[in-house]
């Protein structure tokens, strides 16, 4: 089980932003714990694409806490991987 952080770098307000995903919701959640984070800044709860936007500068803690970097290619297959996932437990 692993958390992924992709290579984004998003302006919002002074800073940028990137994703991080897991490959399921406690390891998400317990890294942005770790992190600081709060649990309402949670995004797209309970769907393939459930993550967190970090600040780049919580990215580097996220690297030294053990996330792995990916692509923004690699983050978008992931997501297709898991949404394909979900549906075939769905059914």
């Amino acid at each position: 089980m692993s958390v992924y952080v992709d290579s984004a770098n998003i302006p919002f307000r002074n800073t940028l932003m990137c994703h991080m995903v897991a490959d399921s919701e406690e390891e998400l959640h317990a890294m942005a714990t770790s992190l600081g984070m709060e649990r309402r800044w949670h995004q797209k709860p309970g769907t393939h694409h459930s993550h967190y936007d970090i600040p780049i500068a919580k990215k580097a803690a996220a690297l030294r806490l053990g996330a792995i970097e990916v692509s923004r290619r690699q983050l978008a297959l992931f997501l297709r991987q898991r949404r394909k996932a979900l549906s075939l437990d769905a059914s």
